[in-house]
């Protein structure tokens, strides 16, 4: 039986992950430190790790003893573990950098020097590397790509949301990301992802282990946490609708996302650990389709049976994107895999698991009053 890590498993993709790879024959050791900030204030191991016979190690990442046991008794690695929340990392940024920079230099520290014969690695990375992605002008040239930079406090606070073309001026067009795309990370966060796929390519290249890099775009679904107000727009948006609370829309809502079923993203990990060949480059995971935020908050409501009450603020974060959505070719094309969930579907699944979930307190003022305090946030 082929014995495999996953780090950060007790999370919300690792909580469909690995039971999909037990009942694919893999022995699954989980290393979670299980966060207060996802998993609660009295955090306690998952019900269904123990149901499912996974080994469960609690402990941290940045724990070279704790990675060096785990390690030695494995022969492939998923490294889900990190830190996410994009504007939370603009003020936690020497954090951010040990749990996701440095924790993944900790780990192939260890494979290198411990001679350690990893069969594959995978890492969860994420749509963010890209910044704003790729665009086309309609009018100037249709043909011509083109990627913004991240916007400047000055363009957010005139409400220039979506960047011009800088030949003719007309309003850029959003078009899909390809891994083939330039990287320009406009966070933290951002950053720190695209040092671990750095790391992970050099190194699995260098030693001759088969690796691949999985961009993840905006995943949601049921075992999302509930009680972390930094990351899981859905999630939010789920307690408040719950709380009879309006939801505030930053910018003018039309902002767009690419949202792909956490079921969907546990399979592309799977077709791309049990693939043949390894794939050995970045693949992106999403559907390719845009929604936008204030549409996905009006059918997150009636999915509860509710009326929307919505507001569009006009507020913004920096490090925030306006646009990214992915080209799912090569997620196709190598792994042989095409997202099964669509979007109102995977919202119906979400809103019945939230339903059986207690009522969390709502604590998204408080996390955006941390933003403006440290003036990352703006109207």
């Amino acid at each position: 039986m082929n014995r495999i890590l996953v780090t950060g498993g007790a999370g919300f993709i690792g909580s469909h992950l690995c039971p999909l790879l037990v009942a694919n024959n893999y022995s699954v050791t989980i290393l979670d430190n299980l966060s207060p900030q996802i998993h609660g204030d009295t955090p306690k191991t998952p019900s269904w790790v123990e149901e499912c016979g996974i080994n469960f190690v609690h402990g941290s990442v940045t724990d070279r003893g704790v990675l060096e046991s785990c390690l030695s008794e494995c022969d492939s690695l998923i490294h889900l573990a990190a830190e996410t929340g994009t504007g939370q990392s603009m003020y936690e940024i020497e954090k951010y950098n040990e749990v996701n920079t440095q924790a993944t230099a900790l780990i192939l520290d260890i494979i290198t020097n411990k001679k350690l014969k990893l069969k594959r690695v995978l890492l969860a990375s994420s749509r963010s590397v890209y910044g704003e992605g790729a665009y086309i002008c309609e009018v100037c040239n249709d043909e011509v790509r083109h990627y913004p930079t991240a916007r400047k406090p000055e363009q957010l606070a005139n409400q220039q949301w979506t960047a011009p073309c800088n030949v003719c001026g007309h309003t850029l067009t959003s078009v899909p990301t390809r891994e083939s795309d330039n990287i320009q990370p406009a966070s933290i966060y951002a950053s720190t992802k695209y040092a671990q796929e750095d790391l992970i390519s050099i190194c699995c290249e260098s030693l001759g282990i088969g690796y691949g890099i999985l961009r993840l775009q905006n995943v949601y679904g049921e075992g999302q946490s509930l009680n972390n107000p930094y990351t899981g727009i859905l999630s939010i948006f789920s307690t408040r609708i719950r709380r009879d609370l309006q939801l505030p829309i930053f910018e003018d809502g039309e902002e767009t996302r690419d949202f792909v079923h956490v079921e969907d993203v546990a399979n592309a990990f799977l077709a791309a650990l049990t693939a043949e060949n390894a794939p050995n480059t970045v693949i992106n995971v999403g559907t390719g389709e845009l929604t936008t935020v204030v549409d996905i908050a009006s059918k997150l409501t009636e999915a509860f049976g509710k009326d929307p009450d919505i507001k569009v603020t006009g507020q913004y974060r920096l490090g925030d994107i306006r646009h990214n959505r992915a080209d799912i070719n090569k997620l196709r094309n190598l792994l042989g895999y095409e997202p099964q969930v669509s979007l109102m579907q995977g919202l119906t699944r979400f809103v019945d698991w939230v339903n059986t979930q207690p009522l969390p307190e709502d604590k998204l003022d408080k996390a955006n009053a941390e933003l403006k305090e440290k003036g990352l946030m703006g109207q």
